[in-house]
């Protein structure tokens, strides 16, 4: 058996699979090959069985989202590294041996994320992880290379390995006992912010997350829910506090949470400025929801909770009040 599986989430995403598998076929000879079809009503199980027959197929009887896609198939993938990566993300030569390298050598590193450039503008980060995520104090994700909607073009900047916070889901490295350890990714997210939540929970526990430049991949991003889409809002805002209510510090979590509402009804404010009536009702629908599942979820919590799990206070005032766009001038 192989070291290192790849592990690709599938949804009607044919079209994607015949672009972009012979990429991952190319260059991951160490790796064993997966497909994890979420019960798709397109032709990607006759695709990968007559294009790409090396492929192993994973089917899931129904469309679990990517929390629960992943958490479902993994429990028949066994070898010790998985690669979790998006079925719209093409791969370079050598993009598999930094990671296991690192594996291999540093025993306290769990997660792992790669460089991740914009398939489309292959000069510049892509917003879905760019050079690896950090969160501010009141649990807003960003990344170097990406602070909100600015993006940085990749000038070398960030050619090194270090420790971050959250690797993004797009491509996502995790080794199979943690992952297992960790229970997978919270089902209850379906999809975004899932990754965050579990790099929380292992750096809560002391496992670090590592970013290397080593290892390089393009995604296109927004290839299955479109940034202007509402169910994607909903989803963001709803499963921030998810993740804040599971894993911040308990002398903290109510005062956290508290500004994080307030905090959200502005942004619901502008978005009626901008005419995304949409977007403001589905912001009040995930805040009505989270009230819903917040007993189930205060459940959740186990100790310990680090207090040192943030990288700058308010990312939201560097940003809007400072100008704080670029990553490397944030202090």
């Amino acid at each position: 058996m192989k070291k290192i599986a790849v592990v690709i989430l599938n949804w009607n995403g044919a079209k994607l699979l015949e672009q972009f598998l012979p990429s991952v076929i190319e260059h991951s000879d160490e790796a064993t090959i997966y497909v994890v079809d979420n019960a798709s009503t397109d032709a990607s199980i006759e695709v990968i069985k007559t294009k790409f027959p090396s492929v192993k197929i994973i089917q899931n009887d129904g469309n679990y989202g990517f929390a629960k896609g992943y958490n479902v198939a993994l429990q028949q993938v066994e070898e010790d590294y998985y690669a979790l990566v998006n079925s719209d993300v093409e791969v370079t030569e050598g993009w598999l041996f930094p990671i296991i390298s690192v594996f291999d050598k540093e025993l306290n590193v769990s997660i792992i994320q790669p460089k991740i450039l914009d398939y489309k503008n292959k000069e510049y980060f892509e917003y879905a992880g760019a050079a690896g995520g950090f969160i501010d104090q009141y649990g807003y994700p960003f990344c170097r290379g990406r602070i909100f909607d600015t993006i940085e073009k990749d000038n070398g900047q960030y050619d090194d390995e270090t420790e971050i916070f959250w690797a993004s889901g797009a491509c996502f490295f995790i080794r199979k006992e943690i992952y297992r350890k960790l229970n997978g990714f919270d089902c209850e997210f379906f999809a975004h912010q899932e990754e965050i939540d579990l790099c929380w929970r292992a750096f809560n526990l002391g496992y670090k997350a590592k970013y290397t430049s080593k290892s390089v991949v393009y995604h296109i991003g927004g290839a299955t829910l479109k940034e202007s889409n509402p169910k994607k809002t909903f989803l963001n805002f709803r499963n921030s506090l998810l993740m804040l209510t599971k894993n911040l510090p308990k002398n903290k979590l109510a005062s956290i949470i508290f500004v994080r509402l307030l905090l959200d009804g502005l942004a619901g404010i502008q978005f009626i400025f901008k005419g995304k009536f949409n977007h403001f009702w589905v912001i009040i629908k995930a805040h009505f929801h989270y009230y819903y599942l917040i007993n189930k979820t205060m459940k959740k919590r186990k100790a310990p909770q680090s207090e040192n799990y943030y990288y700058i206070k308010s990312i939201v005032y560097k940003y809007f009040l400072k100008n704080g766009t670029i990553f490397g001038k944030l202090f």
